[in-house]
């Protein structure tokens, strides 16, 4: 990976989007290492959680590279919106949780990348926002429908349609963030969160990421199905016979071993 540093702490792994240049700017490139990085962590058995953060101290990721996509033909650009929205996907849907440690703008596609985490944290110095309506085009990344989710259609129609900017704490009074940090602080709170995840049984947090996003896809009655087979596939399990023979015997728990 040419443009993506992936270091690993015990359980937990730290990607880095590092074009700090282009201020982490999307290309072909970087979106191809984003797709390299879930492949190598899905592989991986001893990381139970991804922390994704983006080079400098400026930007998480300022936006798709308006360079690239500027001379794009109209099949051309339905493409690379696949390719972006194939990726994000991607990691929108790995096994383990993931959290955004949004260090700066997140603009456009870098806002579309934090959304497709499943937790975003982020620096009092973030600014969140889709301008897309301004460029004459459309957020392409997922933007109209990760947005929507997150915050609700109205808030989500409003912040697409006007291409306005919202600082830190705008996003979290609407729900984009979970919580933010002095700048300084960002990396060791996020990475104190994925560590915290990573000692729980990952075969329990998995099937719990499993059960809330298919379960959001779906009605009530299937969604609660889902739930009781994931449950159910958590009995059985070396880590479940610890967790609660352990609760039984009041004793702490020995480390989870993924089995």
């Amino acid at each position: 990976m040419t443009h993506v540093l992936l270091e690993k702490k015990d359980h937990v792994a730290i990607a880095t989007i590092n074009r700090p240049k282009a201020l982490n700017a999307l290309n072909s490139e970087v979106l191809a290492d984003l797709n390299e990085l879930v492949d190598t962590v899905n592989a991986d058995s001893e990381i139970y959680a991804l922390v994704l953060t983006g080079s400098g101290e400026k930007a998480f990721v300022a936006g798709a590279d308006i360079g690239e996509m500027s001379t794009l033909t109209k099949a051309e650009g339905e493409a690379f919106g696949k390719k972006g929205n194939d990726v994000f996907r991607k990691i929108e849907t790995m096994p383990i949780p993931t959290i955004a440690a949004v260090n700066g703008f997140a603009l456009g596609g870098g806002c579309e990348l934090s959304m497709a985490c499943d937790i975003r944290l982020c620096a009092d110095t973030a600014v969140f926002g889709q301008p897309e309506t301004g460029l004459g085009i459309t957020p392409g990344f997922g933007g109209t429908q990760r947005l929507a989710r997150l915050i609700g259609p109205g808030m989500a129609k409003q912040l697409i349609y006007s291409a306005k900017n919202i600082k830190a704490d705008e996003a979290l009074r609407v729900g984009l963030v979970n919580a933010v940090y002095p700048a300084e602080e960002l990396m060791a709170a996020a990475e104190k969160l994925a560590a915290t995840i990573a000692k729980n049984a990952p075969i329990a947090v998995r099937a719990c990421k499993k059960a809330i996003n298919e379960g959001l896809e779906v009605g009530m009655d299937e969604a609660v199905v889902i739930e009781e087979k994931l449950f159910g596939s958590c009995f059985e399990t070396a880590d479940q016979k610890e967790g609660m023979g352990a609760f039984l015997e009041k004793r702490k728990h020995e480390p989870y071993q993924n089995k």
